[in-house]
């Protein structure tokens, strides 16, 4: 960031954040979560939410295995305590106890001797990049199964191996945390994240953590909108929560899914299925404006949660904010994904542009004109030039596009303005009765 000292002003309560110390708090979250072993279900997941219960009230639900959400079932509850695969002079050569990432994730309960052609059978490396540890899992297939560099893989030459796997998957219960933040208005605003993997920063303690202090924020203001966190298992929490959660999502009106805002690259934003709605223009205004390079990308139905919540059954207007896309960067999905690779500076910017974001939805009023038919006197309004704060023709433009019609975005869009200068005309005219809001 130009200047680490800078600081940012909220207009809704008067609090003064120190970008530095931002920063700092969320990489600090990131650093307490980043060794727990994480999966859908499990007491990793639990102990994160417990982590995050910290910062913020969040309730903790737990679904019953075999619970039926759409056409999908809760799947059993896995956990783990140790692992490692031992050569034939008793040394651990893989173990879980240094990376969480060379266990497949939901592997089976195992311990006995293995040839090394049964063993190369459930190893898994990545050959492009020999140094780092992949990713892998296995929720839906009941299997085994170790990660490990290709470095490693080429250095296997005994005939027989120790493999120790000690693990459960039993009956149980997925596990999700939800926090509610009521608004001025019963219509909701979705932040949502997969808080399902283990150690990997980018993707998603970023957006776990960015979440984290956004609801921290909000919780101290009175926004119009009403917010929910969901704080979830990749794929199957989103279609849990959805199924269990069907007569609330009337309610969702605006939303965001979070992940991948800790590292170095230009912001994207993927839109929601239907593309044009106000989440959509919001966020794009925001990174067109934030002079830094940034990519607008259309929906398409693979990533994270946003593909269930745009759903054609749901089609609710949620997008996705990130930095680097998955896929996109070497460390996805690899140990290189670390504390190394997110950097304090890139969540902060992360933080800052998803206020944004909310902050504009939040004040993205339409208003109906009092005085529609000419302009008002605003002289013995005290609005015409002994407001140093007001401009002019922000104050002309709102008059004019204050038919009912036009959101406050609309008006900076079409003035070339910005939000906050056309904001500040609205809240001007707001106090002299010149304008209507078109809620009252």
């Amino acid at each position: 960031m130009e200047n680490n000292n800078k600081f940012v002003i909220d207009s809704e309560i008067k609090t003064i954040f120190r970008t530095d110390d931002i920063a700092q708090d969320i990489y600090q979250l990131i650093t307490e979560l980043y060794p727990i072993c994480r999966s859908i279900t499990g007491n990793g997941f639990r102990e994160t939410l417990k982590i995050i219960q910290q910062y913020i009230p969040l309730c903790v639900y737990e679904v019953p295995t075999g619970t039926e959400v759409f056409d999908w079932r809760v799947p059993k509850e896995w956990n783990i305590k140790d692992a490692y695969i031992k050569n034939s002079q008793g040394q651990k050569i893989v173990d879980f106890a240094n990376s969480n990432l060379h266990l497949v994730n939901y592997s089976l309960p195992i311990h006995k001797k293995v040839s090394l052609t049964e063993l190369k059978a459930h190893l898994f490396t990545l050959p492009e990049y020999p140094d780092l540890i992949p990713y892998h899992t296995s929720y839906y297939k009941e299997t085994w199964g170790f990660c490990l560099s290709h470095n490693q893989y080429l250095e296997l030459n005994d005939q027989e191996y120790e493999v120790y796997i000690d693990s459960t998957l039993e009956s149980g219960h997925l596990s999700y945390g939800e926090y509610y933040i009521p608004g001025k208005t019963t219509d909701e605003v979705l932040i949502s994240c997969h808080a399902c993997h283990p150690s990997l920063c980018n993707d998603n303690l970023s957006g776990i953590a960015i979440a984290t202090f956004i609801a921290k924020y909000l919780s101290q203001t009175t926004p119009k909108y009403s917010y929910r966190f969901l704080w979830i298992p990749g794929t199957i929490g989103s279609i849990t929560w959805l199924a269990l959660n069907e007569a609330k999502v009337n309610n969702i009106k605006h939303g965001l899914v979070l992940t991948c805002l800790g590292d170095s690259g230009n912001f994207t934003y993927k839109k929601s299925r239907r593309g044009d709605t106000e989440i959509d223009k919001v966020a794009a205004y925001v990174l067109r404006n934030s002079k830094q390079d940034y990519k607008i990308i259309d929906f398409f139905p693979y990533g994270y949660d946003e593909r269930q919540y745009c759903s054609p059954g749901f089609n609710l207007a949620v997008g996705c904010l990130m930095r680097s896309p998955h896929g996109s960067f070497p460390e996805y999905h690899t140990s290189a994904d670390d504390l190394n690779f997110v950097q304090p500076q890139y969540l902060a910017e992360s933080f800052f542009q998803c206020r944004s974001i909310l902050e504009i939805l939040n004040n993205n009023h339409i208003y109906y004109n009092q005085n529609p038919k000419c302009e008002p006197q605003l002289g013995r309004r005290g609005l015409y030039q002994q407001d140093s704060r007001l401009n002019q023709m922000a104050t002309l433009w709102v008059l004019n596009l204050s038919d009912g019609q036009h959101t406050l975005l609309d008006i900076a869009e079409r003035s070339g303005m910005s939000f906050d200068v056309i904001k500040y005309a609205a809240d001007r005219l707001l106090a002299h009765e010149l304008l209507i809001s078109k809620n009252n």
